[in-house]
């Protein structure tokens, strides 16, 4: 069963984590589609990304639309400047709102940001790369990171894991992650140099027991590669000590389903991103 759950309603199109929230009052976490914004093409319409060329009003407006349909201030929206690297930022208090208006702002070069205070809302944004969720319920604490390709090979759903254990005192086995929309192997075909990366990290994997090979990366007659991200983080994580039944995994690939969500390859490069978002409420 797929485990983003669309909002009923009018209003934004907001996918989201519900058996999460239900078992955790006070948790909202998900992601946004496209629909229901106020951008026009070809970023239509609720595009949550400031670095696309969109116009900033109507993207801090869409922000503020998707914040408040969660029910949230959106002066709790807070994001990093993403590098497509694996640095993890823990987000305190001072940092709260940071981004959410103006890129300036943005925590600095950090594709991965957690926290454990009550009251701050973290987003990321993608446009077929990976959304990974993370909550730990016993501490109270939550994450978000964006994993592309470079993401994936320099694991930072791994390095997610170790900063929430270092800084929170989390367990893995307490964690609960998620993955979120993304292109799916049906969509991405890689050639050489993105091979030379992912190849041996899929081949790692699935020599400690993991899904096979194939599942992860499949090469083609031509000597390119079908890249299955979605399932090598999910594999990450699982060798990170979370357990499997603790992972929810999105069936939406976003080169399929273009009509829900952008996709960066299959729209030329030329479109908007989805937000993913997750906090704690104040109580």
């Amino acid at each position: 069963m797929e485990p983003f759950v669309r909002m009923e309603g009018a209003g934004p199109a907001l996918y989201l984590l519900r058996d999460w929230m239900e078992e955790s009052p006070g948790l909202t976490a998900g992601i946004t589609g496209r629909e229901g914004g106020t951008s026009g093409p070809p970023w239509t319409s609720l595009n949550c990304g400031l670095h696309v060329g969109d116009d900033a009003e109507a993207v801090v407006r869409n922000r503020a639309l998707a914040a408040e349909a969660a029910g949230w201030d959106p002066a709790a929206w807070t994001c990093a400047e993403q590098v497509h690297g694996c640095r993890v930022h823990r987000v305190v208090r001072a940092d709260r709102g940071r981004g959410g208006r103006d890129a300036e702002s943005a925590i600095p070069g950090a594709d991965a940001i957690m926290t454990d205070e009550p009251g701050i809302l973290l987003a990321s944004y993608y446009a077929d790369c990976v959304p990974l969720l993370f909550h730990d319920p016993s501490r109270g604490a939550v994450a978000l990171a964006h994993a592309g390709w470079r993401g994936t090979v320099l694991e930072i759903a791994a390095r997610t894991v170790e900063a929430m254990e270092r800084e929170f005192g989390s367990r893995p086995a307490d964690i609960r992650a998620a993955i979120g929309p993304a292109i799916g192997p049906c969509c991405y075909e890689v050639d050489g140099p993105v091979i030379e990366r992912a190849l041996p990290l899929a081949e790692s994997l699935a020599s400690a027991g993991g899904a096979p090979l194939d599942a992860m990366i499949r090469m083609t007659e031509d000597g390119k590669a079908r890249l299955n991200l979605k399932e090598m983080n999910r594999q990450i994580m699982i060798r990170s000590g979370i357990m499997p039944s603790s992972i929810a995994f999105s069936s939406f690939c976003t080169g399929c389903r273009r009509d829900l969500f952008f996709s960066h390859r299959r729209e030329g490069g030329r479109t908007g991103r989805m937000a993913s978002f997750i906090g704690m409420r104040e109580r």
